[in-house]
């Protein structure tokens, strides 16, 4: 059963066109559990046509409550930290491997994660971005399949293959990580400044 509904998230994801129809198609897919417990799908935010495009773990309860990735804490956090760096969320685009939270913010299983990662591939592919950013080792793991702890792949370059092409990756730690260990501020800051150099070899405005 998991794998057809696997099979059938693949089918759904891949027919879609625009995000639109991304967003509709995840809207209305039952093949992840924890859309059952989930008040809403939560799906991006920002400019889809920036060329950064940064994601994250899963929702938490704001989240989930108001339908859109990082507008609690972390993503305050978060927001201040792209302002900092003259990056508001008008100028990247933010989305989860999951659009669903799971309940008490645990770690999302590697079956929930499975489901939703058609749909993010896809999300990744409508959007074309020039750079990728993982927040956290959850985002890590999933996406690019690294096991690694983030404090030893954070700051460290990466790729990601899509539709042919080669994305640069930054893993770097997650907001809500920062806002529990205040002292790795700088380590987050060190790979937005890093981010910030590879826009702008890149010629990304």
């Amino acid at each position: 059963m998991a794998g057809a509904s696997l099979h059938n998230a693949r089918e759904i994801a891949f027919s879609c066109q625009t995000l639109d129809e991304l967003k509709a198609a995840l809207e209305n897919f039952d093949g992840c559990e924890l859309k059952r417990t989930a008040k809403h799908t939560v799906f991006a935010r920002g400019n889809p046509s920036a060329r950064i495009m940064f994601i994250g773990e899963a929702p938490g309860r704001d989240e989930d409550e108001q339908g859109l990735p990082f507008v609690g804490r972390a993503g305050q956090l978060l927001d201040r930290m792209l302002a900092a760096a003259d990056l508001d969320r008008t100028k990247v685009y933010i989305t989860n491997v999951l659009n669903w939270r799971p309940p008490q913010n645990r770690e999302p299983t590697p079956e929930e994660a499975a489901m939703c990662l058609p749909f993010l591939r896809r999300h990744i592919e409508l959007v074309a971005p020039e750079i990728l950013v993982m927040l956290g080792a959850v985002a890590v793991r999933h996406v690019l399949g690294l096991n690694e702890g983030i404090m030893r792949l954070r700051g460290l370059w990466q790729v990601y293959q899509s539709s042919g092409r080669a994305i640069p990756v930054m893993p770097t730690l997650h907001p809500a990580y920062l806002l529990r260990q205040p002292s790795s501020k700088r380590l987050g800051w060190r790979d937005m400044l890093a981010i910030i150099e590879k826009a702008r070899a890149l010629n990304i405005a």
